[in-house]
């Protein structure tokens, strides 16, 4: 007995002290404020530590908290209407990583998909992180560093360390040759492809003689995608206005899907939010039901349908001429 509580104590101790030299310092908290069950995948990268769990379910308004490996790098997506079939494999409709199960076990998303991508303790210690739209986009999404209480006294933490996302519903707004849909639980559309996803060309893509910044810019359909989540990735090179660090003091990360309107409010408020660089655009037109676009239509019917329809008819010039 006396040497089983000495293991105990010996463990307790070890816990401890890697709690203190910051091992595993950080936690993600991924909470589902959406009304239908969503199942996070989480991917690491080469050579980064692993995760305790590699995907999971959290139905309507739960959360949960993981430990994050020091040093981990990876990515974190939601998975939607997934379900198992008779020979038991299980499968979603959007976000699936062809695991036939529901951890991922080293599967990564099937476009399109919101990504939450992150590299902790990188180049000075600082944490990068960013929710990209490249490879098209499924739910809403916010990211949303949180100080330590010791941390918090003694002042903000460095870099661009504010949140960021896509917290609207595009996937009513998705022009057609970028919508999918789903007939599934009368579904509609359910998610919303890139360019390059539907198209595949090198210009959308950024590939080939377009695989610079100089030669890959803006396109139609990547600033639809932009100018409603002006934080958030839409094509390659957009690293400018889509990439955010944390320099120390951060304790956890909050992970949101359908982040509420309080949350993104709070969030909005951030005073280390980069000037002029809103979480929301107001000024455009949401079809999907988010609880965002009710007051916003309101307010500026004639502005919003002008922009609507602009948008629309940049689209249709920018579809590509058939080969």
């Amino acid at each position: 007995m006396a040497t089983r509580a000495r293991r105990a104590l010996i463990s307790l101790l070890a816990l401890l002290l890697v709690s203190a030299s910051g091992v595993a310092s950080k936690s993600f908290a991924i909470t589902n404020n959406c009304e239908y069950t969503v199942w996070p995948g989480i991917l690491s990268s080469a050579g980064s530590p692993g995760m305790d769990s590699t995907g999971f379910a959290l139905a309507p308004g739960e959360s949960s908290t993981m430990p994050v490996p020091a040093g981990w790098s990876g990515r974190l997506w939601g998975r939607t209407l997934c379900s198992t079939d008779p020979a038991g494999k299980f499968a979603c409709v959007t976000g699936d990583c062809g695991s036939g199960r529901q951890d991922c076990a080293g599967g990564g998303a099937a476009p399109p998909a919101t990504l939450a991508e992150f590299t902790m303790d990188g180049n000075d210690g600082m944490d990068f992180y960013d929710v990209s739209l490249v490879d098209g986009y499924n739910l809403p999404m916010l990211v949303a560093p949180e100080q330590g209480a010791a941390a918090a006294g003694a002042g903000a933490a460095g870099g661009n360390c504010a949140p960021t996302g896509c917290v609207v519903d595009l996937n009513g707004a998705c022009p057609g040759d970028l919508r999918v849909s789903s007939t599934t639980a009368g579904a509609g559309g359910v998610a919303c492809k890139s360019a390059c996803e539907a198209f595949g060309t090198a210009q959308y893509c950024c590939s080939g003689e377009y695989g610079s910044p100089g030669t890959c810019r803006p396109s139609a359909y990547s600033q639809f995608f932009k100018n409603a989540c002006p934080r958030a990735y839409s094509y390659a090179y957009d690293d400018a206005t889509s990439t955010f660090t944390c320099a120390g003091g951060v304790s956890a990360y909050a992970i949101t899907f359908c982040p509420s309107t309080t949350s993104v409010k709070s969030a909005g408020s951030n005073p280390q939010a980069p000037a002029g660089l809103p979480l929301i655009n107001g000024t455009m037109v949401y079809q999907g039901g988010d609880q965002f676009a009710g007051a916003a239509a309101a307010a500026r019917p004639s502005l919003d349908l002008v922009a609507v329809l602009v948008g629309v008819a940049a689209l249709a010039l920018a579809r590509p001429t058939p080969q």
